[in-house]
Formats: structure tokens, sequence, C-alpha cells
């Protein structure tokens, strides 16, 4: 079974995902994937210098790497930059989700969760047998990003403003894990999905997949 997770901005997903992994889920993070990706010797390092040469850092030989702060300011002026980013990254990450779930098929894995922050505004439930959303009321997101380092107000609404809304997401998801509340909540929500799930089987792998 291939499991979509998503959730906005500070709703817990971090917390999902390790407890999914408890339960004997494979995990693959999205995020993850793409600071892999910008990292030194990273496959998209050289294609985003092209596109944002100000974002180089480090040496120009093996120790290069996109530094991921000034590439965000500079998508931030530049209101055409996201989408040349993505358009750049997209490919790469489907291609590591492919590795991954090729992997989580060898290992015989029944439950492969893919943690996907933009999971709905991509069309990325089309490759999934289920989606779950993390969930929290709106002043406990507000309150749990703004603790984070060099995080401001304004900041904080702008990406809130580029995500699909909880409410929408909720409406679209085939599970919730509340996370607002006593985390024990958050935990038996997501056993009581990882039970659902080990009784079914998936059908979009590998049928949905083009080869890598």
């Amino acid at each position: 079974m291939i499991l979509g997770l998503t959730g906005s901005i500070g709703m817990g997903k971090s917390t999902a995902t390790r407890a999914f992994a408890a339960q004997g889920a494979m995990i693959w993070d999205a995020d993850a994937e793409v600071h892999r990706l910008m990292a030194v010797g990273g496959a998209a390092v050289v294609a985003i210098a092209k596109a944002f040469p100000e974002a180089l850092a480090g040496k120009t030989g093996g120790g290069a790497f996109i530094d991921r702060k000034i590439l965000g300011q500079s998508i931030f002026e530049d209101g055409a930059g996201l989408s040349r980013l993505e358009a750049i990254l997209h490919p790469l990450v489907r291609r590591g989700e492919r590795r991954f779930l090729g992997t989580a098929e060898r290992r015989r894995c029944r439950l492969a969760v893919l943690d996907i922050p933009l999971l709905f505004e991509t069309g990325g439930e089309a490759r999934c047998d289920a989606t779950a959303v993390v969930s929290a009321p709106e002043f406990v997101q507000r309150a749990r990003v703004l603790q984070r380092p060099n995080m401001t107000v304004s900041k904080f609404d702008a990406i809130v403003a580029r995500q699909m809304p909880d409410w929408e997401k909720r409406r679209r998801a085939d599970f919730i894990i509340p996370t607002g509340q006593d985390k024990r909540v958050s935990l038996r929500a997501v056993v009581s999905i990882a039970g659902i799930l080990a009784t079914r089987r998936g059908d979009h792998w590998p049928r949905c997949w083009p080869a890598a």
C-alpha cells in the first residue's frame, strides 16, 4: 500500500511519520529529497546554479551546493522563479520517489508512506492508494511555526498562502490525523490507519509508474 501523507506547515507531519515507522512502514520524505538534490554532489546543483547563479555556494568543483536561504530570497523577489525551480526539481524528486518504492517492493514492505507537503497541490494523490492529512487548529499551527528560527509573521503568511487550505485537505483525504491535542490522540490515529491499510492490497505500484 502507498499512503500519501500531507499537511500544511507546522501541522505535525514529523510526529506522524515517526509513528508510522514504528508500525513498520517505510517512509520517504519529499523535503529531505529536495535537500539532498541541492546538497554537495546533488543532481540538481548544476541546473539550479544556471537558473539562479547567486544561490551557488561552496567550491565550483566537487564541493558546490545550493544555498537554500539565498535561493528562497531569489524566488521571493522573482514571481516566475518558483515555476523555474519546480521545473528543475519535480522530475528529479519523482525519480527519487520511484527508487524508494522499488526498494520498498524488494523488501516486501506492506506500507510505504510518501511524506509530500504539496501532495494535493501537485496531483500526487493519483500515485497513492490512500491519503492522510495531519491537521491542527490554526492558532496551534501558527504558534508552532513562529517558534522556528528566522520565522516571521509575514513569511509564515506567505507560505500558508501558497498551500491548499487545511479544510480542503481534510475534505480530500481518506484519513485525518489530529495533531492539535494530546500526542496520544495522534498516535492512536496512526495505529488505526496502519491497521486498516494492513488488510488491503495496493494497486498503484508498479502499474502507474514508468521505469526510472
